[in-house]
């Protein structure tokens, strides 16, 4: 009669790399000396990191990221210059559609500019 037998457990290490902004790496530095070498799988909250974060640093980032000016990316998405612009300054918001439609055309997750 054959028994089920526990699989040994492998440790699998992965390399990450991030660019935290130089004044607050003092901040990420503490939390990750707070997780020790066991609690690896335990994540850091990213707001925790970047807690000014906004969308609109995420609209410009992936839109130069892109190599595009807002002309050529409001040409992309069949929208005026003003409103890219209006978005990026945090004076329009950026609605579920329009992050999907920057999503398909930023190559970035809808999730970013929400």
């Amino acid at each position: 009669m054959l028994e089920l037998m526990k699989k040994p457990t492998t440790t699998k290490c992965v390399e990450v790399t991030y660019r935290v902004p130089v004044k607050n790496l003092e901040k990420v530095k503490k939390l990750l000396a707070t997780l020790g070498a066991e609690e690896f799988s335990t994540a850091v909250s990213w707001r925790d990191i970047f807690p000014n974060f906004h969308p609109t640093v995420a609209l410009r980032g992936a839109r130069k990221k892109e190599g595009l000016t807002q002309k050529q990316l409001a040409d992309l998405l069949q929208i005026s210059q003003i409103h890219i612009s209006q978005m990026e300054h945090g004076k329009r918001p950026i609605g579920k559609k329009m992050a999907h439609r920057l999503s398909k055309v930023l190559n970035v997750d809808y999730r970013a500019f929400l």
